[in-house]
């Protein structure tokens, strides 16, 4: 179940009346691997295999879906657990985490054990894109269509992957920001994310543009503002980054290929 129905008072200046109203799920998601606990998210519980692998590839704890064995979602009383199996040349990786661990939350830095462990490395720099200014307008338009759940509860956060034509390909949603795009990097692993783009309806924070370029994307493009931390890393990685994307305008933070200073 990601939402229920609660009977809530509409206060209006003329007056009150009863009404019905959807309520996005929130719930616990523990994440096992190897048999060891890892990390419980606050998470939508949908597309939970997806939220898992997603998981997995960004906090580096496997590097590809070949390192993924199997997964095993399922509801207990108080609330979801997904079993990972993951590759014994991967396994390491957990045990020296969990050592370390200092939080327990969806940040994406589940396991640090330090400041400087906070900036990790990226496997490569961010392709350049291929998307013009039409098509990001036209997800932008089209975006709405795949957050059913946000229409019905207005509680979430989405994210999607977008080809080249402004075209959204796949889409996922959860009350957790970093759920959302984990959800997505999941479900599109294996794909050539930098064939498009990815369209988050969230604040970009440092954690989402590490997630953007593990994903491989060449481009990242957000609804909301971004921090100074993120542009800094896009800035380090050559990640191409748009924010307060608007039906009518929007913001490059960082243009390193020149994709869009053409237009100027």
């Amino acid at each position: 179940m990601t939402a229920r129905t609660e009977t809530v008072l509409v206060l209006g200046r003329d007056g009150a009346h009863t009404a019905s109203r959807e309520i996005a799920v929130e719930t616990p998601v523990a994440i096992e691997i190897n048999g060891i606990g890892y990390a419980v998210l606050m998470a939508t519980p949908d597309a939970l295999a997806d939220l898992a692998t997603g998981f997995l590839l960004t906090e580096r704890l496997i590097d590809s879906i070949a390192d993924l064995l199997d997964l095993d979602p399922f509801e207990t009383p108080s609330g979801w657990i997904v079993r990972a199996t993951v590759t014994q040349r991967c396994a390491g990786r957990i045990h020296d985490r969990v050592r370390h661990r200092t939080s327990e939350t969806a940040c994406g830095l589940c396991g640090v054990s330090g400041l400087e462990q906070v900036v990790r490395s990226v496997a490569r720099p961010a392709p350049a894109p291929h998307t013009d200014v039409a098509a990001l307008f036209a997800a932008l338009e089209a975006i709405r269509a795949h957050q059913p759940l946000t229409a019905r509860t207005g509680a979430l956060h989405a994210a999607a992957w977008c080809d080249d034509a402004g075209m959204v390909r796949v889409a996922r949603e959860d009350v957790g920001r970093h759920n959302a795009l984990d959800k997505l990097i999941g479900a599109c692993a294996g794909e050539d994310i930098a064939a498009g783009f990815l369209l988050v309806t969230s604040r970009i924070s440092f954690e989402m543009v590490d997630k953007a370029l593990v994903a491989g994307a060449a481009l990242l493009v957000g609804i909301s503002a971004p921090t100074a931390l993120a542009v800094d890393r896009a800035r380090a990685h050559g990640l191409s980054l748009i924010a307060l994307a608007r039906r009518d305008a929007m913001l490059v933070l960082n243009d390193p290929h020149r994709a869009f200073a053409a237009r100027i």
